[in-house]
């Protein structure tokens, strides 16, 4: 799928200076290389006492937030434009299996990089990392699982030129203001991101320029398209949940 709106790379040129690549939300129809075959099953692996993997988050240098065992046979990324409508559906086919079955065994981790596409994912990136860590991937599994409203109150016409308006804004108002009118500030308020709190994490131009470097890297590295995934540092051939449950079981998550 191409980009869904041509107006929001006009926007993202204006909110920071760096360029974002033409990437576009799109089922990946190149060849890839798919991760090897496990031979066997892997045994499961105990999370330590009193936890479970999914408690256990760490964040890193590439921009990613990985849940799980951080020492897991079996490394999953997913690369995901939190306005693209394909990573949506994944996460909404297989997201509680991929955490509850999969990364709760111990077998896989699970690492999500948010890949800055379009305008509206750099403000929703600052704000799904608004919190502790540990509420940025539940916060972007609310983005997905509410994908078709929130997006759609904030692509409206009236949302979309108030989002234009903010670009004469200093800096430091200019997302505060661009949340605010796309209706992004209220949804978070309601998932534990208090408007003061989100305002002030909004307010920090300097996270929107990290956010917008990673993505400048994830293109530069050849990622081309969202969802993109890679088990063990290979790129899957696909992008369902259907093609990576298979994938994963055949690396031996299963």
């Amino acid at each position: 799928m191409t980009v869904r709106k041509s107006t929001r790379f006009a926007l993202a040129a204006l909110l920071v200076p760096l360029a974002l690549g033409l990437s576009a939300c799109k089922k990946d129809e190149a060849e890839s290389t798919e991760p090897v075959a496990a031979a066997s099953a892997l045994p499961a692996v105990a999370a330590p006492a009193g936890k479970a993997w999914t408690d256990v988050v760490a964040t890193n240098a590439e921009g990613g937030v990985v849940m799980g065992n951080p020492n897991a046979p079996i490394k999953l990324v997913e690369y995901g434009s939190l306005s693209c409508p394909h990573c949506a559906l994944l996460a909404k086919e297989g997201f509680a299996s991929l955490t509850g079955k999969y990364v709760a065994s111990g077998r896989v981790s699970f690492e999500f990089r948010s890949f800055a596409i379009h305008a509206i994912d750099i403000p929703l990136t600052m704000l799904t990392n608004c919190g502790p860590k540990e509420s940025v991937i539940p916060l972007t599994e609310q983005i997905y699982g509410n994908f078709d409203a929130l997006l759609g109150a904030a692509e409206t016409q009236a949302a979309m030129e108030a989002a234009q308006q903010a670009m004469s804004l200093p800096e430091n108002q200019r997302f505060v203001a661009v949340a605010k009118a796309q209706g992004l500030t209220q949804f978070f308020a309601a998932r534990g991101i208090s408007e003061d709190q989100a305002n002030a994490c909004l307010s920090n131009f300097a996270k929107a320029n990290e956010i917008a470097g990673h993505s400048k890297a994830y293109g530069e590295a050849g990622v081309d398209s969202t969802p993109t995934l890679f088990i063990n540092n290979a790129k899957l051939n696909g992008n369902t949940w259907a093609e990576l449950e298979a994938a994963l079981q055949r690396a031996g998550a299963r």
